[in-house]
């Protein structure tokens, strides 16, 4: 069956630690299946740039310098999703982050009679994670992506793109931070892995290979759970 006759918005679930490749991997299904990707931050500040009423209350919030709460997230998503682009479905990447946040999801999506369609966990090594995330640079001029051992310009010190001289690194892109960022993710999602493996929707891919590799298999695996 394909995609487009389904009649009822799929809601995909991407699972994975910082570096996993969730956003490449979104950006691929969303061309693939005619689906809209939705991360937190971008959600925040386009509610925030279009003065919604839940944009308004986000950034009170966050000029105050407090966290967003949920409640404001959950309304930002319900409007979100509510939009024509999304009439296919949405990959969710980055949300929920907690038990509390996965149920609220779910009962936003039974007040539409939605459903998860599947919560898919990029399963990756930590090790190799640390690596692949402090090695990352990027041109300071046109933003193009490099890494110390993956993907070194052709003419060192000068951007394949646009031929800038100048690179720039995330400050938190290093070991110590990489390993403390990967602890954080794997105690708060553990209990979320739980969850949707009990209610039926959890899938694991190995996002540990190349990127057309891992892209195979999620389109194999939401193909099916799209049916």
């Amino acid at each position: 069956m394909d995609a487009a006759t389904i009649t009822t918005p799929a809601v995909l679930i991407l699972l994975g630690p910082p570096g996993a490749g969730k956003g490449t991997q979104a950006r691929m299904l969303e061309e693939k299946f005619g689906l809209v990707q939705l991360s937190t931050g971008d959600l925040l500040r386009e509610a925030v740039a279009a003065g919604t009423e839940a944009g308004k209350a986000a950034k009170a919030v966050m000029e105050a310098g407090d966290l967003v709460s949920d409640e404001i997230v959950i309304a930002i998503l319900r409007d979100r999703m509510a939009q024509p682009d999304c009439a296919k479905g949405v990959i969710l990447d980055g949300f929920p982050r907690t038990t509390v946040q996965a149920e609220a999801l779910d009962s936003l999506l039974a007040s539409n009679n939605q459903k998860i369609n599947a919560a898919i966990s990029l399963e990756v090594e930590d090790a190799e994670m640390v690596t692949r995330i402090s090695g990352r640079y990027t041109c300071a001029g046109c933003g193009e992506g490099y890494h110390d051992q993956f993907k070194k310009p052709a003419v060192e010190g000068k951007c394949d793109k646009c031929g800038h001289t100048e690179f720039k690194r995330r400050a938190d892109d290093n070991a110590e931070t990489v390993a403390s960022r990967l602890a954080a993710y794997h105690a708060q999602t553990a209990p979320l892995i739980a969850y949707y493996d009990g209610q039926g929707v959890l899938q694991r891919t190995n996002a540990m290979g190349r990127i057309e590799d891992i892209a195979n298999g999620l389109e194999g695996i939401v193909s099916k759970v799209m049916k």
